[in-house]
């Protein structure tokens, strides 16, 4: 199956936010304690303000079993459309090759 590439990825705040957290039943204190986060950095994750770094991506993947690459992938392809989208390619430097 292909991604519509004009559609963001789902940044993996809001996969917390809105299936993984409800289905713990746990509040956001106790999971940042799990996670060994501050509830303030783990509000920013839900809320999409802070990405998911490799230390908290491998709690996350301890914490719910899938591992730290799931939340890794997320984030990458969230960045990459992100930056796809504010990156102006005419401010890019042009090179030219030539052949010998």
């Amino acid at each position: 199956m292909r991604r519509n590439p004009n559609r963001c990825p789902t940044h993996p705040g809001k996969l917390l936010r809105e299936y993984v957290l409800p289905a713990t039943k746990k509040t956001e204190a106790e999971t940042a304690r799990e996670l060994g986060i501050s509830p303030r950095h783990l509000q920013d994750i839900l809320l999409e303000r802070t990405p998911v770094g490799s230390e908290v991506a491998m709690s996350l993947g301890k914490q719910f079993g899938n591992g730290e690459g799931l939340w890794l992938r997320m984030q990458a392809a969230y960045d990459e459309w992100q930056d796809s989208r504010t990156a102006s390619a005419s401010k890019a430097p042009k090179t030219h090759y030539r052949t010998a």
